[in-house]
């Protein structure tokens, strides 16, 4: 761990780990305070449903666009503007009582979700050495999971007791706490945009980014039926509460498995790391196939999640080292819409799917959608050949000396 301790002495470090964390705790906690608001509202569960995948979709369909806005315009103002927005919404939502209006209120939300995880992203390369970079991803890997692994339970503990509506209010509290302590990080005030190429293509048309979202499209559907596939299991079984365990386990997995990705050597080039990362979720996929919701499924979810998370670290590398100039935050936007967007339609088909057919097999769907995004990746590997090299040392030495008036 003596990697980690070194990162941690730079200066910087922990200011953008904690100042972001109570933003990202709140994510992890609307899309369930949103089910529960509209659930004890309107007595409907398929309304609830339909409340989070409208939100859902809203969110993914405009992530590019927030992204580029802060692409062009820094990070300073549109932080300021959106993130008391948002926590404000969160409060109206809160005060709903109209199935029209919380369906509206839920689409608003989603629109005007702040980037705050494309945010921080970019911020790494402003105060850690390059050599130190895969670390960082790693622990921001770790953190993100974290809070996704925090936010539900208290957003259920909360909505679940003789306050309900505490739920989206502590949301919004962590919201404006967290998004607007980002804001005024001297990181994020003084980050300043990369300039374009003046013969720069668009995203769209890059091929590299369209090979990642095409594999996005793969893996945001298979992780939504999935996403939906473990809950019915378990509650066709009459053992609903055991959905808490597996995800629960596959939470903590992602934790273990970003920090292990930060311990591969940097001798090691971010594609290779993750072509191998990859074929070994391939082969962890498919065990869950033929589980059953109870500690078979928990121990197959901790290994999936485990991997996931240690491949999320050099994913995140490959998609920086092949990006175009001027796309640190939009870039990400973009293929998160994607992908965000096919997450959501697998959510929505991930019910029906194991209603009429069986769990099983909508979780097969998930296997084979994984499957489809290492072949996707290899068939193009050419693509990302960007990130298939290691630094020199020159290059490294370089990186330490623009970061050092940060690192001092």
């Amino acid at each position: 761990m003596k990697r980690y301790g070194e990162l941690f002495a730079i200066p910087n470090v922990w200011v953008l780990v904690l100042a972001a964390f109570p933003a990202r705790v709140a994510y992890g906690m609307v899309a369930l305070g949103i089910f529960f608001k509209t659930e004890q509202t309107t007595d409907s569960v398929a309304l609830a449903g339909l409340a989070i995948g409208i939100n859902s979709v809203a969110g993914a369909a405009t992530a590019g666009l927030r992204g580029s806005l802060m692409d062009r315009f820094g990070q300073k103002w549109p932080l300021r503007i959106l993130v008391p927005g948002y926590a404000t919404m969160l409060i109206v939502l809160n005060t709903m009582d109209s199935k029209s209006a919380i369906l509206i209120a839920a689409f608003l939300l989603g629109i005007s979700a702040p980037p705050i995880n494309l945010s921080v992203r970019p911020l790494w390369r402003e105060i850690v050495p390059k050599e130190f970079l895969r670390t960082a991803y790693a622990v921001d890997t770790s953190v993100m999971s974290t809070a996704g692994v925090i936010g539900p339970v208290i957003a259920t503990s909360l909505a679940l007791s003789s306050h309900p509506g505490s739920a989206l209010n502590v949301a919004a509290s962590f919201m404006a706490i967290g998004g607007g302590s980002l804001a005024l990080t001297k990181v994020s005030r003084n980050w300043v945009p990369e300039k374009k190429d003046a013969n720069q293509i668009s995203i769209w048309k890059h091929k590299a980014i369209q090979l990642l979202m095409i594999e996005g499209c793969f893996i945001g559907f298979g992780w939504g039926v999935f996403d939906v596939a473990v809950p019915a299991f378990a509650t066709l079984e009459d053992v609903p509460h055991r959905t808490a365990w597996v995800l629960t386990a596959m939470g903590l997995g992602n934790i273990l498995g970003g920090l292990l990705g930060g311990l591969v050597s940097g001798k090691v080039s971010a594609l290779k790391a993750m072509r191998i990362t990859y074929i070994t979720w391939v082969f962890v996929s498919i065990p869950i196939v033929f589980t059953y919701p109870g500690w078979s499924m928990v121990i197959a979810g901790a290994f999936l999640g485990l991997v996931g998370g240690t491949l999320q670290v050099f994913y995140w590398e490959v998609m920086e080292a092949v990006r175009p100039k001027g796309s640190a935050v939009g870039m990400m936007g973009w293929i998160w819409t994607v992908q965000g967007t096919l997450m959501s339609i697998g959510a929505a088909a991930g019910g029906w799917i194991a209603e009429t057919f069986s769990p099983r097999f909508a979780m097969s769907i998930t296997t084979i959608s994984i499957i489809s995004g290492f072949t996707i990746l290899s068939l193009g590997r050419k693509r990302l050949g960007a990130a298939d090299r290691i630094p020199t040392p020159e290059e490294d030495l370089a990186a330490m000396s623009d970061n050092a008036p940060t690192t001092k």
